[in-house]
């Protein structure tokens, strides 16, 4: 997906705005396994997924809990790095290897700054993080696994073949076992 597309599935802006955002922005590829962001610490930049599939996890003393996925025309971000200039809580380890595109933190704020309708798309992109973040907790706290599985066969079939049975298993809530159940039950 290129950046136009992924810029205007955030807000359409005009030419010359796009334009204008477009020369902050850098290709950067990464190899599979690689970790974009870790946890407890500012991250500068946002990230648009050109190719490839990441996940978001935290970890704990047991384990590594899979919270997110992300794949092609999705935005990468760190929003208590993006809003507040504090560490996050969240790694990102890249599960394919990516081709992304980068934005710089501080250069979208200059360009808030210089620019309405590019302060317009910030605001429609943070208010789509937000929508994410509630989506997941909603369906984290009223779901069950089962439909949770559910929703990422509708919504993101291909990350089924894509992501490995465990962090699958990682962002239900559930052990892999549990899952091999699941899989066999809707089969």
């Amino acid at each position: 997906m290129d950046i136009d597309q992924i810029l205007d599935r955030i807000y359409v802006l005009p030419e010359a705005s796009k334009d204008a955002l477009k020369k902050h922005i850098q290709e950067v590829s990464h190899p599979k396994y690689f970790c974009l962001m870790e946890a407890d610490k500012i991250i500068p930049h946002i990230y648009f997924i050109r190719k490839g599939i990441v996940r978001a996890y935290a970890s704990t003393a047991e384990n590594d809990i899979t919270f997110w996925f992300g794949n092609e025309g999705e935005t990468i971000v760190s929003m208590k790095s993006y809003v507040e200039d504090r560490p996050g809580y969240e790694s990102i380890e890249l599960l394919e290897d990516c081709d992304l595109y980068i934005l710089e933190t501080e250069s979208l704020r200059k360009l808030f700054n210089a620019d309405i309708h590019i302060a317009n798309w910030g605001r429609k992109f943070a208010e789509k993080e937000l929508v994410k973040t509630e989506e997941l907790i909603i369906s984290r706290q009223f779901k069950t696994s089962l439909e949770r599985y559910k929703d990422l066969m509708t919504h993101k079939p291909d990350l089924l073949k894509r992501v490995q049975l465990g962090h699958i298993a990682s962002y239900l809530g559930i052990t892999q076992v549990s899952l091999s159940r699941i899989r066999a039950e809707i089969k």
